[in-house]
């Protein structure tokens, strides 16, 4: 059975690594649009994989992602992460 709130940890995840964004500084992002939330919040609920769709998109937005693409056969193979956000365009 697939594992739901690993794929989204996991893309949520990889994207603050992508851009070198710590949890501490994803709560001062999220602090600056209104949303209150600590470090310790935010790593709790990265953690468990378990958070609400909308706190999902409140940190892709705030980190600046833009386009999520999701494989329509990726729910097939629970071992792959087959959802990615864009690209990130080095110049």
């Amino acid at each position: 059975m697939t594992d739901w709130n690993n794929k989204v940890k996991r893309l949520l995840k990889s994207e603050l690594v992508r851009r070198g964004i710590s949890n501490s500084d994803l709560a001062t992002m999220l602090e600056q649009i209104g949303i209150d939330e600590t470090k310790s919040s935010i790593d709790s609920k990265i953690s468990r994989g378990t958070f609400s769709a909308s706190f999902f998109f409140q940190c892709l937005t705030v980190i600046g992602c833009e386009k999520i693409e999701i494989d329509p056969d990726g729910y097939r193979d629970e071992n792959q992460l087959l959802i990615a956000a864009e690209p990130q365009i080095i110049t």
